[in-house]
């Protein structure tokens, strides 16, 4: 069964299942666009971070397997889409997980052996826990059941502790100033099948062999405020020690922003390297080395997996890693920076170190793949842009339907007629010569905008993109208006059947056009926030992963970037024991018909040196 038919088995499950958010529906994108206006507006002044202070900080561990090494997982935006979330969850809360090698690793070699990974102790949710805003309901409905529901009775063996949780919020948690975020995560309960053990929105975490895991907690890509560089201070700072090697997870990639459109984008994060990793200021202000440093860095918030490695000599390099894998909708990867200079060129960072070099090294989907996928926006279904958001094909069919009235009605002053008797007796040149006029008007009005600048001395203004999507939109409207015309309307069909059906198959044929067009102005649009459409207005809801870690006993840390290509669609509901499982009124959970996706590795394990 699908998503829908499991809806309708809600109450036996205990949650709601949710579709994929379709982010170019109107009332998503409008909800979206007033909720994070409202969240970036009120943010500085709802700052929960500043009363985190006030919270309990215990110092936090993950305990080392009888071996003195750890596994842990990382999976960084999710709580999407019911299928590719518990996709994830699924496999993230399997004991093991066999795993196939790269494509194009040779037959026959060592690397070309499959693997099977156990469970990690702990898993870092690395930022954007749910979609669209973050809500109580939508934390149940998109992510927490679903980690409930992920695990099978009696998955624990006698006297195993539950798998520690530690989640970093990013911008779509913030959208309600943290609230629900620390409700369901900094409790100290139990979150779906893992325990959460933090009690405020950022943690540092002591791992086995001289490691520690840090998630940091920027605020809409802000700053670190004083609470929690003070919480770092004490629990990290002056516990470091020389030889130790830090992890640190950051809700964005700012070193790939800092070579697109803000070099100050990673000086937040470079401050926390320079003065609280390799730095330890006592409470008399005295400041001594700790011998420590970042060795990997973490992320999500954009949807695909990137890997960038520093270019070093005779030295282990720092990683820099992206893997926004979790349930969210795919994004593209064949625009990324090919190197990123860190510190950034240009950046006011006081006092930066001198500057190392980051070469992209892996990246999935790959940019051809990723190419390929963009293009899907401009066509049928499952991803076109029409099929996928189909309130937006109703609001440009509207508008369009609309602009016929107004288009009809024009005509008949100019002709002297009632709009109904131009629908049926004016011709397709009418309506191409009331087109051109339409176009001479606007680019009158484009070119006064343009040059006005000029009567104050100023240079002339150049026209936004956005004029680009105006025309097309235009084009399609005329051409429309001109195919109505073109129809021989059979003389005794009464006026309002002509009027009902020239507005209802231009809301039908024409919204449809009228998206196409759209979705050009999306492709060839440099803006980024409109590029970001490409993707996002696709959901695409297969290729997703999360990584797979492991510290050794003797300091190596192993990556694992895991992925699938296809997320389970169809479900089976088995019967569960609610009280046995300490959810009343619990009596289901949804298993994947026919078992869990294959899984494979996006590239080599990447070895990272302490």
């Amino acid at each position: 069964m699908d998503v829908t038919a499991l809806r309708r088995r809600s109450k036996e499950l205990g949650f709601t299942p949710q579709d994929q958010v379709r982010w170019l529906s109107p009332v998503e994108l409008a909800r979206t666009a007033v909720t994070a206006g409202l969240g970036s507006l009120f943010a500085d002044y709802t700052d929960r971070r500043e009363t985190q202070a006030a919270l309990p900080a215990t110092p936090l561990s993950v305990p080392a397997d009888p071996d003195g090494g750890v596994w842990w997982d990382y999976m960084a935006d999710t709580g999407d889409g019911f299928d590719p979330t518990y996709t994830m969850v699924s496999l993230l809360a399997a004991p093991r997980v066999d795993v196939l090698p790269p494509d194009g690793v040779p037959a026959g070699s060592a690397a070309a052996r499959p693997v099977s990974l156990p469970r990690g102790r702990a898993l870092v949710l690395g930022g954007d826990e749910v979609y669209p805003v973050s809500s109580t309901s939508n934390y149940e409905d998109r992510l927490k059941s679903l980690m409930r529901a992920a695990w099978e009775p009696g998955a624990l063996a006698p006297g195993e502790r539950e798998p520690a949780v530690y989640a970093l919020p990013g911008n779509h948690d913030w959208y309600d100033g943290l609230t629900a975020f620390l409700r369901v995560f900094a409790q100290r309960r139990m979150v779906g099948g893992w325990r959460s053990e933090q009690t405020r929105s950022y943690f540092a975490v002591r791992l086995p062999a001289k490691w520690w895991l840090v998630g940091v907690d920027t605020q809409l890509g802000t700053y670190l405020d004083g609470p929690q560089l003070e919480y770092f201070r004490r629990n990290l700072s002056a516990h470091l020690e020389p030889g130790d090697a830090v992890v640190v997870c950051a809700p964005t990639p700012t070193w790939v922003h800092t070579a697109e459109d803000d070099p100050d984008a990673f000086n937040s994060l470079h401050f926390f390297e320079r003065e609280v990793v390799r730095c330890h200021t006592d409470d008399d202000g005295r400041t001594t080395p700790t011998g420590a440093s970042v060795r990997l860095w973490l992320t999500g918030d954009r949807h695909h997996y990137a890997r960038y490695a520093e270019q070093i000599d005779d030295l282990p390099p720092r990683q820099l890693v992206t893997c926004g894998l979790g349930g969210a909708y795919l994004a593209e990867t064949h625009r990324l920076p090919e190197r990123l200079v860190l510190p950034a060129p240009g950046s006011k960072m006081a006092s930066p170190d001198e500057p190392a070099d980051f070469d992209l090294v892996a990246r999935w989907p790959d940019a051809p793949l990723s190419r390929r996928l963009v293009r899907g926006l401009l066509g049928g279904p499952p991803h076109g842009l029409a099929f996928r958001n189909p309130g937006l094909w109703r609001l440009l069919g509207g508008v369009h339907a609309v602009a016929l009235l107004l288009q009809a009605f024009v005509l008949g002053l100019v002709q002297r007629s009632n709009p109904v008797l131009v629908l049926r007796n004016a011709s397709p040149r009418d309506a191409l010569d009331l087109g051109w006029q339409t176009a001479v008007w606007l680019a009158v009005a484009v070119a006064v905008a343009v040059l006005l600048p000029l009567l104050r001395g100023r240079a002339p203004r150049r026209p936004g993109e956005v004029l680009l999507a105006v025309v097309l939109q235009l084009v399609v409207s005329s051409a429309s208006f001109a195919a109505v015309l073109a129809v021989p309307w059979p003389t005794g069909w009464p006026d309002w059947v002509v009027l009902g059906v020239a507005f209802g198959a231009t809301v039908l044929v024409t919204g449809l056009v009228a998206c196409e067009a759209l979705a050009v102005y999306i492709l060839v649009a440099r803006n980024h926030t409109v590029a970001s459409w490409q993707m996002s207005a696709q959901s695409v809801e297969d290729y997703k992963g999360f990584l797979r870690i492991r510290v050794d006993a003797d300091g190596r840390l192993t990556l694992y970037p895991l992925a699938v290509t296809t997320v389970c669609r169809d479900w089976d509901v088995v019967a569960v024991d609610g009280a046995a499982t300490h959810q009343p009124g619990v009596h289901a959970r949804p298993v994947p018909a026919g078992g869990l996706p294959a899984v494979r590795l996006v590239e080599p394990p990447v070895v990272v040196e302490r």
